[in-house]
């Protein structure tokens, strides 16, 4: 379903002159210049979006370390993202700025911009289904399991399948840390001459922009099985959510370095604890169960069924998370195409006339 919405958007793209991204530096060099002036209604409507922005970022720290990665923060944090590109097109609203306002280089951006991160919510959608087609493995292992050898042997399979499955690379996932990079790039928008409404609402899309680069720079990191690309992404000291981001990205950062640096195969706990239960019931069964482990048997079987299921569930509650934000980035794309189809078309009138003349004709 996403990659059916996807190719839509690749044919229907603009073919725009590609410009390039502007190195790393002060933000905000670019957004307030020293000696910039908020009226009063526009200080109060930045201060709100920004203390909003704080405390979502905030309620991504999980209560624990052993809270990190799992699949309900996973899909907590996927939710938050939601919450947080619904309050920013929220914001555009209350500052009655409409597209023909925004400067042509901030629209390239944002146009680029949503096109790579709809690219990264479909490599995250595909992984997340290749993890839950490996449920299957589990599902038929543990139906072998009656008792009889001839079904050990096809238990064993299973099982050995689901390693395997697990330990597959997801080719999609190879060029995500790339479109990341790109995108960290990118978050410093190119210096221009902006009314107060613009110089707010670009303030407030450097904060949407620096979280959703750090949540998707931990997915990726997550689904992939290795710190190598895992980088701690530097921002501007004076937001007011900047004191929130930075205790929340050290936290979970160091977390997951900790969790890879102790050999485990991945930072998903759901994943890690199903397969510490298929570490513990194969030995069990690959010469036949002798009639006194009948009970340990039981115990692991009904261990790993459970197990299994929540991770199952797990990852159909994030796919579901994920699509909707998916989905959410489309809209917001879709819609901001739509209103410049709409601005062109006002500002050519004689254009408007001959759509009306070719459609009285046929």
């Amino acid at each position: 379903m996403i990659e059916a919405w996807y190719l839509d958007i690749q044919m229907s793209r603009p073919q725009e002159p590609h410009r390039p991204f502007l190195p790393f530096g002060n933000p905000f060099k670019f957004i307030l210049p020293k000696g910039s002036y908020l009226s009063p209604k526009l200080l109060a409507l930045l201060n709100a979006f920004e203390e909003s922005l704080t405390e979502r970022v905030k309620s991504l720290k999980p209560g624990g370390k052993e809270d990190i990665l799992t699949l309900s923060w996973m899909t907590q944090a996927i939710s938050t993202l939601c919450a947080i590109h619904t309050d920013v097109k929220t914001l555009i609203t209350e500052l009655e700025l409409p597209v023909c306002d925004w400067d042509e280089k901030w629209i390239d951006v944002y146009l680029d911009n949503s096109v790579k991160l709809l690219d990264i919510c479909i490599a995250f959608s595909s992984d997340i289904s290749r993890l839950n087609q490996g449920h299957l493995y589990l599902q038929c292992g543990l139906h072998n399991l009656d008792g009889t050898s001839n079904q050990f042997m096809k238990a064993r399979s299973s099982f050995d399948g689901w390693k395997q499955h697990i330990n597959s690379k997801n080719p999609r996932l190879e060029n995500c840390f790339a479109i990341l990079d790109s995108l960290t790039e990118s978050l410093n928008l190119p210096k221009i001459k902006s009314s107060a409404k613009g110089k707010v609402l670009m303030q407030a899309m450097y904060g949407v922009r620096v979280v959703t680069v750090f949540i998707l720079s931990m997915f990726a990191v997550t689904f992939s099985g290795s710190t190598k690309e895992l980088k701690d992404l530097q921002i501007h000291e004076t937001c007011l959510w900047t004191e929130a981001f930075v205790d929340v990205r050290d936290f979970i950062s160091q977390e997951i370095r900790s969790i890879y640096s102790s050999g485990r195969i991945t930072a998903l706990k759901e994943l890690e604890v199903v397969d510490t239960s298929v570490k513990k019931l194969y030995p069990l069964i690959q010469n036949g169960v002798d009639p006194n482990e009948a009970e340990q048997l039981h115990l692991l079987t009904s261990n790993l069924t459970e197990k299994a299921e929540q991770l199952s569930g797990g990852l159909d509650l994030l796919a579901k998370e994920a699509d909707r934000f998916f989905h959410i980035l489309l809209t917001g794309r879709d819609s901001l195409l739509c209103n410049l189809r709409i601005d062109s078309t006002i500002s050519n009138p004689a254009e408007v006339d001959n759509n009306v003349e070719r459609k009285e004709v046929r």
